[in-house]
């Protein structure tokens, strides 16, 4: 007599299970339910796995942040505090509410740097990996939403090889780093712990464009020592790039010409930013003696450098924010708002996203029904893509700082500065952060992370979710402007 093989396997499994003790089977049936939960989750909506992924390990960043142990002076740290620290570090922001250097103990330091590189890997990589962890593989939607966010024309086979090399480019770069601040930091006297510590520490963050800092002064004593700050803005800039790009550079070195239009449009724009930037911040911050008015030229500067990459999306700082002038403020939120690379450690709308909606204004004004580039056309669902990131940016932006205003009582200039940072995941801080009560905390919280994962999760559901009509209505075009 022929069986069912799925029946004999259920029973089987079933025969199996009755046979463990209870707490087995409790503990059996909730794995096979997370792993079902996962399942589903890549099969239906990859956009909200990487949701998942980051609610996961935030929740469980909090947990070991409010453990005794991970505080200098031996007792848990309040909910509020251990919660806006763990979102700051995994969502790469650097903004905190307590002193990193002396409210935190070497374990609870440890704990916010493993955030740091676990939450630099990216809303994305993250989520596919946790498909890998708890189903054992990816699945064709789960590898497409890893190929879009990666930017890669690989086939689908090989997107998992695809993120071990992006583990791979931090680890070396992160080494490479560590490594040169080591030896500085040994030549200024620190013990060899000291040094290995505040090398590895100050690697990861600069290049997950963390900005947190093991110092309680943070980089201010060595404003003025290049053999620190360069290593610094280099590794930051380079982790704003995203690692689509950097495995474009790998792959086609420094050929311009043979580079895809994400890679190019990145580049170029980030440089722009960082010269306008550097240039627009010294002229405004010259004579402000508060700052770098009394500073010799070649200083002024490299502060005006290292302010211009910090804005983008790193977050260290040399001077105080709040001697700045307003227009030196307002100069810094756009640069926050705009951010880096997509697939990046930096925050903000993106790079790219300001290219594209650049290039279809000036196709607009030429009159040109395609939007071209580099002999390429930009197809207008990207462009759609963009709108809805910088509408949802924008959007986010505002009602945050609505309601900062109304809890904090604070000037407009501080409080848009204080919550661009945080959406920006840039981290620089008028101090604003520090002072506000615990709703105000939970505030800039979710503004961190919905900055980290709102508007990438956006963007690849879109990008994933776009879908041919059989039909096409009439076409009529309203009024705008």
């Amino acid at each position: 007599m022929l069986t069912d093989p799925s029946r004999h396997e259920a029973a089987t499994s079933m025969r199996l299970t009755s046979a463990r003790p209870a707490p087995q089977r409790t503990v059996l049936s909730s794995f096979v339910s997370s792993r079902n939960l996962v399942e589903s989750a890549i099969n239906s909506s990859p956009a909200r796995l990487a949701i998942l992924a980051f609610l996961l390990i935030v929740t469980l960043f909090t947990v070991l942040l409010m453990l005794p142990a991970a505080s200098s002076n031996g007792q848990s740290t309040p909910l509020h505090d251990a919660l806006f620290t763990a979102v700051s570090a995994v969502c790469v922001t650097g903004l905190t509410v307590v002193s990193t250097a002396d409210h935190w103990s070497f374990f609870g330091q440890a704990v916010i740097l493993l955030g740091i590189f676990i939450g630099g890997l990216g809303t994305l990589t993250l989520a596919s990996i946790l498909a890998l962890v708890v189903s054992k593989k990816l699945g064709v939607r789960g590898k497409l939403i890893a190929q879009e966010a990666m930017n890669s024309g690989n086939r689908l086979g090989e997107v998992g090889s695809l993120l071990r090399i992006v583990i791979s480019v931090s680890l070396v770069a992160e080494a490479i780093i560590a490594l040169w601040l080591f030896v500085r930091f040994l030549t200024l006297g620190e013990t060899p712990a000291q040094a290995a510590w505040h090398g590895v520490f100050y690697a990861i963050s600069t290049f997950n464009n963390a900005g947190f800092t093991p110092h309680s002064d943070g980089l201010i004593p060595y404003e003025f020592d290049l053999w620190i700050l360069v290593p610094i803005m280099l590794g930051g800039f380079v982790g704003s790039l995203g690692f689509p790009v950097m495995l474009v550079l790998i792959k086609k070195g420094l050929v311009f010409r043979t580079w895809n239009l994400h890679a190019k449009l990145t580049v170029q724009m980030s440089l722009l930013l960082l010269v306008v930037g550097a240039i627009l911040w010294g002229l405004m911050e010259w004579d402000n003696v508060k700052t770098i008015g009394t500073l010799s030229t070649p200083d002024k500067i490299v502060h005006a450098l290292f302010a211009s990459v910090m804005s983008r999306s790193l977050g260290f700082n040399l001077v105080d924010m709040n001697a700045m002038t307003s227009d030196t403020m307002l100069l810094t939120d756009m640069l926050m708002f705009a951010g880096g690379g997509s697939a990046s450690t930096a925050g903000g709308i993106k790079v790219t996203t300001i290219a594209v909606m650049f290039l279809a204004i000036l196709a607009e004004a030429r009159g040109d029904e395609d939007v071209k580039v580099y002999g390429r056309t930009i197809p207008p669902g990207a462009m759609r893509v963009a709108i809805s990131v910088i509408v949802m940016g924008g959007t986010i932006v505002a009602v945050g700082t609505l309601l900062l205003l109304r809890i904090s009582h604070e000037s407009l200039d501080r409080v848009l500065f204080e919550v661009i940072s945080a959406f920006a995941t840039c981290g620089l801080s008028t101090g604003l952060s520090g002072e506000l009560p615990a709703e105000g905390k939970y505030v800039l919280t979710i503004l961190m992370f919905f900055g980290r994962v709102g508007t990438v999760t956006l963007a690849a559901a879109l990008a994933l979710r776009e879908r041919r009509t059989l039909y096409h209505f009439p076409e009529e075009r309203p009024i705008i402007g």
